[in-house]
């Protein structure tokens, strides 16, 4: 695997991590939380999304979803 693909899954894990930790997140929040720009944070979320690992049920507010998954 490319060192630039693994750091974007680590990374796309963290984001996961980090909103099922707080309840919820704000697109703003992941911005300032992990220093990268909100086009890089959207495609993030945009995976996650389509995995359906999270949802926004209001604009910019994600929360995670009821999946199952096994984090390692």
């Amino acid at each position: 695997m490319k060192p630039s693909t693994n750091r974007m899954l680590t990374r796309i894990k963290s984001i996961y991590l980090y909103i099922r930790k707080q309840g919820s997140a704000s697109t703003k929040e992941l911005v300032e939380e992990f220093g990268i720009t909100e086009r890089t944070v959207q495609r993030d979320l945009n995976v996650l999304e389509y995995n359906d690992l999270v949802a926004s049920h209001q604009r910019g507010v994600w929360t995670t979803t009821n999946r199952k998954i096994k984090v390692s």
